[in-house]
Order: structure tokens, then sequence, then C-alpha cells
């Protein structure tokens, strides 16, 4: 039986992150194309990427990939875990900038209006499809990238990420259908 390699270089994390916040990115505008058919850029980010996407995956991937054989107890932390991680971002968004990026309070079971049981369903289900099917897709396709490119890829995205971080530090995206007015 091979063993699992649980530490991978620094670029593996950094090339899963931009996945899974561009996935997330995909996902909302989506979501938000269906409901309101309108492109609307979500997120506190001008880029086409979630961050908070990207570090719930991280998170599952470092807690969770040795239970990729488990998918009822992946899907059951995968909801404590990113309801957490939801909740404690959308404090921590209104606190800094006093603006809610999403508001559940219309939704059935919500707690204060920052994470419902829809939402906790949907990430439990996002969360074991990540752990039990794409991070072993991703390790395959991970290692085809020769090292060079995985660091320019790397480096291009960090530097468009600081940048937009940056910007965004002082003026967040706000606006109809990407954010509400805290209360």
């Amino acid at each position: 039986m091979k063993r699992e390699k649980i530490f991978q270089p620094f670029d593996y994390y950094v090339l899963l992150f931009f996945s899974l916040a561009f996935i997330g990115w995909l996902w909302e505008v989506a979501l938000f194309f269906v409901i309101d058919h309108a492109f609307i850029n979500r997120g506190v980010y001008r880029g086409p990427y979630l961050p908070i996407y990207g570090v719930g995956g991280l998170l599952l991937c470092f807690c969770f990939r040795t239970l990729r054989k488990k998918p009822f107890l992946v899907f059951g932390l995968s909801v404590v875990l990113c309801s957490s991680v939801e909740y404690l971002t959308s404090y921590f968004l209104e606190l800094r900038w006093g603006i809610r990026w999403w508001d559940y309070s219309g939704h059935f079971m919500n707690i204060n209006g920052r994470v419902c049981l829809l939402g906790a369903v949907i990430f439990g289900l996002a969360g074991t499809a990540l752990v039990c099917v794409l991070l072993p897709l991703y390790d395959r396709i991970y290692p085809r990238l020769s090292g060079k490119w995985r660091t320019v890829i790397c480096l291009l995205f960090l530097a468009v990420f600081v940048a937009d971080a940056t910007y965004c530090a002082v003026q967040p995206n706000v606006g109809r259908g990407i954010s509400w007015s805290a209360e």
C-alpha cells in the first residue's frame, strides 16, 4: 500500500489555493447569474477568485485528506469546518469594513445570517467531492507541470493577488448583488 505524501512543496498549495478560489468564484458567479440574470463579480476582491474558497479548500486538504476513504465522515467534518470558516470570515469582514458580503437571514436555520443549513450542506458535499475526488485528480495533474512553469504561474498569481488585495483593502468590491450594508 502506497503511503500518501502529506506535505507538498509550497507551489502545490499556492496552485491549489488559486484553483479552488477560482472554482468558488465560478460557482458564485453562475449561481447569481441564474438568480439575478446578471453577471456579478462576487467577493471583496476584483479578480476572478474568492479567497474564502481557497482557504477552506486548503484547510480541508490539510485536515481531511487522509480520510478520503471515509466520505460520510468527510461530509460531516466539512460541514463543521466550512461553516466555521464562513461564519468567522463574515464576522471579520463586517467588523473590518462594516459591510456584509453575504446574508442568509431569510434562509432556513441560519445563524445570525452568516451561515445557513443549505449552505452547510452544499459545503459538506463540495468538501467531500474535493477530498475524495478532486484532490486525487489534482495529485495526478500537478507533477505534470514542470517546476519552472509552476514557479512562474505561482509568482504571477501571487503578484496579481497582492496587488488586488492591496487595492481592495482601501476600496473593497461592493455594490448591488455583491454586498449588503451591516445593520
